[in-house]
């Protein structure tokens, strides 16, 4: 529902999609000469940590360069995907150094994995289970989709419309995201594994990744089994260049805009999610500075993005060493 409310959000405001083929490609490189701020969020949990923003990107730098078989699934993963493998180290390297920080072995990932089977969790809140939370009538239209990535994008448009920050049949639900209060027992804003996804994110791309892969679907009813597949990178890097994937086909589509060469803006949306929605403001705001006569305005990196492309030379280093 997300990608086809981006679209009907492009034509609503006179915005068509464009075909792949017609995409303007976006160069490599920064648009912003110095790096936008980082959020003060980031800051505070890397001061807790006793670190610093380049300790941790120095730390998750080492794993990659250390580990070649870790770049080889990474170049697997990304081949499946059609994707450069640069769009995928850019992801990791970013969360991992704004968000949380690395561990010093890949096969703590696998330990950790094994640990979430073994676990007994529910995704749910304030005592109601999602499953049944579904059943509510709100979301009786998300029956209607059929593939993995609508389905839970309507699901989570729902969320934000009818339940976010209100109170609805005597229950107030925070105002959250949907991610944050149905699919993480442990403590909000929790993300996993060597792409930091969230459970939300593992279920609307497991039809994709089925479909490329051939790798089982993940069902929110196996709590246990969605944070296993985030947290086991043999499974999980799969889910990250399908994301990627995602982002690069929405903003030729909807924007009119190849992305696929510049890992900053792939790494920007990786970040903040929702790439339909972000293509169609973009391509509404393009379509009017056309008619001011102004040039188009190209996707813009944040902080994120920003230090994937300025760190891009030795990003692609690792690649050409494996």
């Amino acid at each position: 529902m997300a990608l086809r409310f981006g679209i009907i959000l492009g034509i609503f405001l006179g915005v068509t999609a464009v075909s792949v083929e017609a995409a303007q490609i976006v160069p490599a490189g920064n648009r912003s000469a110095e790096q936008p701020p980082v959020p003060g969020a980031s800051a505070r949990r890397t001061s807790a940590g006793n670190t610093t923003f380049q300790a941790k990107y120095a730390k998750i730098y080492q794993l990659l360069k250390n580990d070649p078989a870790l770049i080889a699934k990474i170049r697997a993963a990304a081949a499946a995907f059609e994707i450069a493998p640069i769009h995928m180290l850019g992801a990791i390297v970013g969360e991992h150094t704004y968000n949380v920080d690395a561990y010093d072995r890949l096969q703590t990932y696998y330990v950790k994995a094994v640990s979430y089977l073994r676990g007994s969790f529910s995704f749910s809140y304030g005592g109601e289970s999602l499953d049944a939370f579904l059943e509510r009538p709100e979301f009786a239209d998300c029956a209607r989709e059929e593939d993995s990535y609508d389905l839970w994008s309507c699901h989570e448009e729902v969320w934000d419309q009818s339940f976010r920050g209100r109170t609805v049949a005597g229950k107030r639900f925070p105002n959250d995201r949907f991610s944050a209060v149905f699919f993480q027992p442990f403590y909000a804003g929790q993300t996993f594994g060597i792409g930091q996804l969230n459970p939300l994110t593992a279920l609307q791309m497991t039809d994709f990744v089925h479909e490329v892969t051939g790798l089982g679907k993940l069902d929110h009813r196996d709590p246990q089994k969605v944070y296993h597949t985030i947290m086991d990178p043999d499974v999980s890097l799969y889910y990250i260049a399908a994301t990627l994937k995602k982002s690069i086909d929405a903003y030729a589509r909807i924007a009119g805009f190849d992305i696929s060469r510049n890992p900053g803006i792939t790494a920007t949306l990786y970040n903040l999610g929702n790439p339909e929605t972000r293509a169609a403001k973009l391509a509404a705001e393009n379509r009017l500075r056309r008619k001011q006569g102004r040039a188009p305005r190209l996707p813009q990196e944040n902080y994120y993005g920003w230090l994937v492309n300025e760190k891009q030379k030795e990003l692609e280093a690792l690649l050409a060493e494996s």
